[in-house]
């Protein structure tokens, strides 16, 4: 807490990596760092060719339970996210952009191109950049290191299995506090709608899962009962 705290009055932009080369260091102080009995041989990625199949098992019980999730748990959220950080983007061309490269890639692995909820919220705060016309950098430069992760994948998760479980966990909350933070502000800024978004919050925040629908979407739901309620008792 205190790195983060003293990265994000000095250096806002880098105070998470801060905090991840000040954890390395403390874990690495307390003899925390294990790399006993790690496989080495798997650490870059190596092309496999397999020939998809198409079937209506795989249609019914995965395809079309991945694009419920998609949609709930991403693209969803990934709209609500666009919209709290003051951007306008058109729904339905991104939703068409977005399944078109899914339809097109899934035989390579990339089987659910979305609009990426958390990570995409991440890249939209002012963390980011201070104008809003410029962020669009932090995207191109996560899809970069996606692709240099994705070639040694093997290799970020044995460093991720070496660290501390706290480490990580810590890392990935630090980072989603800007984003956290400046989408409560604006929830939380019109009175006629606050309770509906402090019930949004809430129920993301518990976790709750049903038929296989995260809690992402369920938030959603309650708030948009909650909104449809009040606005109902408010009627003369």
């Amino acid at each position: 807490s205190a790195a983060y705290l003293l990265g994000r009055r000095g250096w806002p932009r880098y105070a998470v990596p801060g905090v991840l080369l000040a954890g390395i260091a403390f874990a690495l102080g307390e003899g925390r760092l294990s790399f006993v009995g790690l496989d080495t041989s798997q650490m870059f990625a190596r092309p496999v060719w397999t020939t998809p199949t198409f079937t209506w098992h795989a249609t019914v019980g995965v395809a079309l339970p991945l694009f419920i999730v998609t949609m709930a748990s991403q693209n969803l959220p990934g709209v609500a996210a666009q919209r709290a950080s003051g951007y306008e983007t058109p729904v339905s061309a991104s939703i068409a952009v977005t399944g078109a490269a899914t339809t097109l890639l899934a035989p390579f692995g990339g089987y659910a191109f979305n609009l990426a909820a958390i990570t995409a919220a991440i890249c939209m705060g002012r963390e980011a950049h201070e104008d809003p016309a410029r962020r669009y950098t932090a995207s191109v430069s996560a899809g970069v290191f996606y692709v240099l992760i994705g070639l040694a994948g093997g290799a970020v998760a044995m460093l991720l299995t070496a660290f501390p479980p706290e480490l990580v966990k810590a890392i990935a909350g630090l980072a989603l506090l800007g984003t956290i933070g400046g989408a409560l502000a604006a929830a939380l800024k019109d009175d006629a709608h606050r309770d509906a978004a402090i019930l949004t919050f809430l129920v993301c925040l518990s976790g709750v899962s049903a038929f296989g629908i995260g809690a992402a979407f369920w938030g959603v739901v309650a708030g948009g009962v909650a909104t449809v309620v009040a606005s109902w008792r408010r009627r003369p």
